[in-house]
């Protein structure tokens, strides 16, 4: 989930799960209101949280000595803008990024869960985002055409569809094409006459062909 389009948090916001779903949102979605939400009808949530939070500490618990979790805290948020929304006690949970060299702080709902187990639930979220990334940088989807959840998988579908397409031109042929670069030329020449498969070795020495005229036979 993001912000900045008014309309996406709306959507967002009227929203329902199913008890025990796990919802995993982006930093920039922030609605305490819904924190409340989750956790008053069993629905578990993960996402970032801001450096400016003000909250206090009720509770630290153990963890390993060793190990990327740099600290696991039950917290209650105490500024008035939050205090007012979302009165659940959260937990926030403080990893050490090896990778980024970089402390990632999380907030979550989920009290049952190892700490390791949260981060990992977010870092599988990034993994959706690089997803739609590549289907926007792909496919040059900037936008979804409906919003509904059925408009929305469809498109997800299809998508899904054509990535599975070109990732297949891309294996089996023997030029080194980047997904990027293949998805460009195919629709470069979309409407030119080309075998395709010897095309795809040799992409700059493959001639253009005439398509040869069809006699269509009416049958009496």
């Amino acid at each position: 989930m993001t912000t900045g389009d008014t309309n996406d948090v709306r959507v967002a916001q009227s929203l329902t799960f199913a008890p025990g779903t796990i919802v995993v949102m982006d930093r920039g979605y922030l609605d305490y209101a819904f924190y409340q939400r989750c956790t008053d009808t069993g629905v578990w949530f993960v996402t970032r949280a801001r450096t400016n939070m003000i909250y206090d500490v009720i509770e630290r618990r153990p963890g390993p000595s060793r190990g990327a979790v740099l600290a696991d805290e039950v917290i209650r948020l105490t500024s008035p803008h939050a205090a007012e929304r979302c009165t659940a006690p959260l937990r926030q949970i403080t990893i050490w990024d090896e990778a980024q060299q970089r402390e990632l702080v999380f907030l979550t709902n989920l009290h049952h869960l190892g700490a390791s187990t949260v981060a990992a639930i977010d870092k599988e979220r990034w993994q959706i985002e690089l997803f739609f990334k590549a289907l926007k940088q792909h496919l040059k989807i900037k936008t979804f055409v409906g919003t509904s959840e059925n408009a929305v998988q469809i498109q997800i579908w299809t998508a899904l569809i054509a990535m599975l397409l070109l990732r297949y031109l891309q294996l089996k042929s023997t030029w080194a094409w980047s997904l990027s670069n293949l998805s460009a030329m195919l629709r470069f020449n979309l409407l030119t006459y080309r075998e395709l498969w010897a095309w795809l070795d040799a992409p700059f020495r493959v001639p253009l062909a005439e398509p040869q005229p069809t006699q269509l036979v009416l049958v009496p």
